[in-house]
């Protein structure tokens, strides 16, 4: 056997054990993950994946340089539908591959349209101000001057640092804006763009109250919504189009049920004094921040959409009523739950849980992963540094997914609590508990799916006995998951 075969066996095993692993013995809890269903993943390796499809706008035409492409065009014009449907939206940009991306697109817009009306020779100016959540009390590192704002906002010259003001808290509560300050410093500071959003995420943002606010002002600000991490519960938790918003962002693989990919939509009707903005997202995204767009995980996130659109409204309160009996669970067993518990402690699928009275937030996320609890560590509000974190961040999503309610979560509490409290080691009872959330929800199940998978495969490697075994396979554990 050559070194090629050997780590060719060596690497599959690896996969293979590890597929095991997160997908049948573990209980995955990190909320900005999620597992797509099987049509997803079969979609994301067919032929589009090794693919090319650049396009842009020109003289009022929509231009490919690539021969080959009809087909994905018209996938990414039906997923563009798919996602208006969703959103209640005018406005689709598919071609950022992440969040982040997203983002960035939009702070490179965003100088593009403040300097409209420069001058040739005119300096091109920056941002002059942004607002945003303090990335110590859970804004995404995304938005924030070390993430993908940096280099679009101006600095203030008597401290170095660029010009972004954060959203004042209560004393009462970190995780909710001071809505009488945040008054105040929206007259006092005037920024051209609000972004709203985080990554520790369990309440509202007061988009509204700040909408209007602004809406009378001459030159009023851009409202951004970061939805990365709740973008799957748009309309259950938050709508920020009906309540102001002008574009949103989001990552499609976190509460979404998509592949890993970036999304941008927005509400800009003609006649808007912001179309111009949306024009300049579009030439940002392509040729701005992107050529190759992943023409595989598009197609993935057409068959995500139309999961979404069918079953969206039973998922999403699944989700919300979950993350809300987990936190009760986790608060019975003993641990300390963050948030209101008269708000029931979570708005979204996050559930947040203050673990410095027991060790580490790092060490106790660890001894969790070695019982197959896959949660991550978390600095909360109050913490000094990231490096001594006291909190740990779960999200309940992907186990609502595989098919968990409300009464579920009770032992999964108990479970935690004896790791994080008791040091007591359930990696066999845990395993064994995970049996019975094998089979995912909310998109077609197995014995429907099976043969569309097989239909795909078969396309892509045309060989009927290979494509008879992939079949057999999925029935097998289909059958062992049914026992």
């Amino acid at each position: 056997m050559n070194s090629f075969e050997e780590k060719t066996i060596a690497l599959t095993r690896k996969i293979v054990s590890n597929n095991i692993w997160r997908q049948r013995e573990c209980f995955n809890l990190i909320p900005s993950e999620s597992t797509p269903s099987l049509l997803v993943k079969m979609c994301e390796i067919a032929d589009p994946c090794g693919r090319y499809a650049e396009h842009r706008t020109m003289k009022g035409q929509e231009i490919y340089f690539y021969q080959g492409t009809d087909f994905i065009r018209e996938v990414e014009e039906e997923a563009q539908e798919e996602l208006r449907r969703y959103f209640n939206c005018t406005e689709v940009e598919l071609r950022p591959i992440s969040g982040q991306m997203a983002n960035e697109v939009i702070f490179k817009a965003m100088v593009k349209f403040i300097n409209r009306g420069r001058q040739p020779g005119q300096p091109v100016r920056k941002m002059r101000l942004v607002l945003n959540n303090d990335l110590n009390k859970g804004g995404h590192l995304s938005s924030q001057p070390m993430g993908a704002l940096f280099n679009y906002v101006e600095e203030d010259p008597a401290t170095g640092k660029e010009r972004v003001v954060n959203f004042p808290v209560t004393d009462s509560n970190p995780y909710r804006a001071d809505l009488d300050k945040l008054a105040t410093l929206l007259q006092e500071h005037r920024p051209d763009l609000i972004v709203f959003g985080k990554s520790m995420f369990i309440y509202r943002e007061p988009v509204e109250f700040v909408a209007k606010i602004v809406q009378d002002w001459p030159d009023r600000p851009v409202l951004m919504f970061d939805m990365a991490h709740v973008l799957g519960l748009y309309g259950i938790f938050q709508a920020p189009f009906a309540e102001g918003a002008d574009v949103v962002t989001g990552s499609t693989h976190k509460t979404f049920f998509g592949p890993q990919r970036g999304v941008i939509v927005g509400r800009f009707p003609k006649g808007s004094p912001y179309r111009k903005l949306w024009l300049d997202i579009k030439s940002r995204a392509f040729p701005g921040s992107t050529s190759n767009h992943h023409l595989g995980t598009l197609l993935g996130l057409l068959m995500a959409t139309y999961e979404m659109n069918e079953f969206k409204e039973e998922y999403q309160r699944q989700v919300v009523s979950n993350a809300r009996a987990f936190a009760r669970a986790l608060k019975e067993v003993g641990i300390p739950v963050e948030g209101n518990e008269q708000d029931g402690f979570t708005e979204t699928h996050q559930v947040l849980i203050r673990v410095s009275a027991f060790g580490n937030g790092i060490d106790i996320a660890r001894r969790l992963e070695e019982n197959n609890i896959v949660a991550n560590y978390q600095a909360l509000p109050d913490d000094e540094t990231f490096l001594e974190p006291s909190g740990i961040r779960m999200g309940v999503q992907e186990m609502t997914r595989f098919g968990m309610k409300e009464s579920d979560f009770q032992p999964l509490a108990e479970f935690i609590a004896e790791v994080i409290k008791e040091g007591r080691s359930v990696k066999e009872e845990v395993k064994k508990y995970r049996q019975n959330f094998l089979e995912m929800k909310y998109c077609l199940q197995e014995k429907q799916a099976t043969p569309f998978a097989a239909e795909i495969l078969s396309s892509i490697i045309p060989n009927q006995d290979f494509v008879n075994l992939f079949i057999d396979s999925l029935r097998a554990v289909g059958n062992s998951t049914n026992k």
